[in-house]
């Protein structure tokens, strides 16, 4: 419900005249959700103020009472909100929250990156544009930061905090592992050391590819994972059915005599 302090998603004192439809909300998100079309915030050039009401030219304060809109005001997206340190970037298109100075412009990823990622993470060319593969939702206009997997595949942060508490340790995308496992498959390497297969199992071999560095191996075949030979991990998929190895070769027993040769005569 619409105040004169705004709404769930920003807090401001004006409301947004729709260059759709001309209705007036306090910001695209409300919007959006009542309507059956999208404004297009850039395209805003009219508010409304909350105080006394004045539909006026969109800008930071009101020109008849002199209320401030909001602590922010970005001239380009039309966005009022409290003071969250907020920055426009010119790249994105779209205002960030920052501070500025602990995010860069990752050009390929086409996406504001925590500083600490720069030179460190791999890009995926224009992968904001994707929506986020848990919620569905946009990650590029997003107001929840991204998470960048190692496989360069983006979630939002919240999505990813949620995928790990339930257990999900693989990209819903490429199926790569989200983080670092060298713990977890320590841990297996344990338990299949103490926890040796039926003997009619040993001996046992399948063919998996690893879902890590798409390598093809056989490997011993365990129920409680399958270990890739080139990269070590355990995020593997089995490719078809079980392998029985050849057992050794044997020479059969046979009832012939053994061959018996005379020693040599001593001269």
């Amino acid at each position: 419900m619409a105040s004169s302090v705004g709404c769930e998603h920003y807090v401001r004192r004006c409301l947004l005249k729709a260059p759709c439809c001309g209705k007036l909300y306090v910001c695209r998100l409300c919007h959006d959700a009542e309507e059956n079309h999208q404004m297009d915030r850039f395209k805003v050039r009219e508010v409304q103020c909350s105080e006394c009401q004045t539909v006026q030219q969109a800008q930071h304060t009101c020109q008849q009472c002199h209320v401030l809109f909001g602590d922010y005001y970005c001239d380009i997206c039309h966005l009022f909100d409290k003071d969250k340190q907020q920055y426009h970037c010119q790249d994105c298109g779209i205002c960030r929250i920052g501070p500025q100075d602990k995010y860069f412009h990752c050009d390929k990823c086409n996406l504001c990156l925590s500083v600490n990622l720069q030179g460190n993470h791999k890009c995926v060319e224009n992968v904001s544009r994707q929506n986020c593969p848990v919620c569905m939702e946009d990650i590029h206009t997003s107001r929840i930061e991204a998470h960048v997997l190692p496989c360069g595949h983006l979630l939002h942060n919240t999505c990813f905090d949620d995928m790990v508490k339930m257990g999900a340790y693989r990209c819903p995308l490429c199926m790569h592992s989200a983080f670092n496992m060298d713990d977890r498959w320590f841990n297996i390497d344990l338990e299949i050391s103490q926890s040796p297969m039926p003997t009619e199992y040993q001996g046992i071999s399948t063919k998996i590819v690893c879902n890590d560095c798409q390598a093809h191996c056989t490997v011993r075949f365990h129920v409680l994972g399958m270990k890739c030979s080139n990269c070590g991990s355990y995020n593997t998929a089995q490719e078809g059915g079980l392998i029985q190895q050849p057992e050794p070769d044997t020479e059969a027993e046979t009832d012939t005599e053994p061959e018996l040769h005379e020693a040599p005569t001593q001269h």
